[in-house]
């Protein structure tokens, strides 16, 4: 190493997030050779991560996978179930919600854009208000961020729906699930998700490249109506080819390997004990952040998320600056603020292959950084998610 990139040891702490650590036994099923993605084989490999997958939406809808970001499977959902000109509803919770946003609007989608202070999920009165409005049903879909990635702030999905339901309003449901699928509890059937998006490099523990599309029967009739051009995103290409086992396109073989690892490890550990160990360390570091005496960006206790936890510096304070020496001093990676609250937040990810020594040892590192760093804060944070972790243990 050169003189300005000195060794440091031991392992890199990544705890934005996402994307998340990569478990070594995912790692090495990745690096397993290439097969043939037109051989029986592979048409194995791609019905059981399909099966696997769908105890994880909690669906027995179609589930299709392609080679992308959640940027990817923002624009499948909207390019097969709607039409240039349509208006969909969509809520200001964050950076990522401004960016689905975006991405419908340079579609040719008309976007009601429900303004908000990045500070709280998505009010269920507001949607029913709006779509009680809509006599003529000229909304034809819902957006809603599941998790916020840039808030920490979860937005409760299944209130959402009643409240969809209580006015009887036949816009589809889309739900962006990237951050909170195999972090906190999702159920794409039981709360009437029309198209539930996510990606492989959160609560998954893959690295980045795979989206997923849940869709309904509703969502499905719908992408026989839609007028949008597309080809590499269509649903109707991959149906019939995923009930054999294949894709209409050269699939991330690799990755799928390391899919199916990561599911294994998930059902192993049990859907409810993932969920339970995400939310026992979300509290800890919840704890943590109140015993140094800083604000958690979301305001809403009942909406902290599972994955992430946004904490706001003190006036006059970069977090940019923070982070920096965190990395420099501990080689420890912490989530950046991102469009508005760049520079004001930093962001702690705990989330995917995750542990209480893992977290113990983050929480020490933002600690010894806030103090090298001059903010003013109270110590004793640590200590105090330490207790929680050992009481709860």
């Amino acid at each position: 190493m050169s003189e300005n990139n000195p060794h440091q040891a031991g392992r890199h702490f990544l705890q934005i997030p996402g994307p998340s650590n990569v478990p070594d036994r995912v790692l090495r099923a990745i690096a397993q050779p290439t097969i043939d993605h037109r051989g029986p084989e592979f048409a194995q490999l791609t019905l059981g991560v399909l099966d696997k997958l769908g105890a994880v939406f909690n669906t027995k809808s179609p589930i299709f996978i392609f080679p992308a970001s959640g940027t990817g499977g923002w624009e499948s959902s909207l390019l097969n179930t709607l039409s240039p000109g349509d208006k969909v509803l969509a809520f200001e919770t964050g950076h990522f919600a401004t960016l689905w946003k975006n991405v419908a609007t340079k579609l040719g989608l008309e976007v009601i854009w429900v303004e908000g202070d990045w500070r709280q999920g998505i009010d269920a009165a507001v949607v029913q208000q709006h779509l009680l409005e809509d006599q003529s049903h000229i909304i034809k879909a819902v957006l809603a961020v599941h998790t916020e990635t840039s808030s920490g702030a979860t937005s409760d999905i299944a209130k959402i729906r009643k409240a969809i339901d209580a006015v009887e309003h036949p816009a589809l449901f889309m739900v962006d699930a990237v951050s909170s699928l195999a972090c906190t509890e999702l159920r794409h059937d039981e709360w009437g998700i029309d198209v539930t998006i996510s990606a492989s490099q959160k609560g998954l523990m893959l690295p980045p490249g795979l989206c997923f599309n849940a869709v309904s029967e509703k969502a499905l009739a719908a992408s026989k109506t839609s007028t949008f051009p597309h080809s590499y995103w269509s649903w109707g290409s991959m149906l019939e080819l995923n009930k054999k086992g294949y894709f209409p396109y050269t699939p991330s073989t690799n990755l799928l390997y390391g899919l199916d690892e990561a599911l294994d490890m998930l059902h192993d550990e049990g859907m409810d004990n993932v969920f339970a160990r995400h939310s026992r360390l979300a509290h800890a570091t919840q704890l943590a952040v109140a015993g140094w005496g800083l604000e958690n960006l979301c305001v809403n206790p009942e909406e902290y998320s599972n994955s992430t936890t946004a904490v706001l510096m003190p006036q006059g304070h970069d977090a940019d600056a923070l982070r920096n020496i965190i990395l420099e001093k501990f080689n420890m990676s912490l989530g950046m603020g991102l469009g508005k609250v760049k520079g004001t937040v930093f962001r702690i990810g705990h989330i995917g292959d995750f542990n209480e020594l893992m977290m113990a040892g983050t929480l020490s590192g933002v600690e010894m950084g806030l103090s090298l760093a001059g903010v003013p804060h109270t110590k004793g944070g640590v200590n105090a998610a330490l207790e929680f972790l050992a009481d709860t243990a």
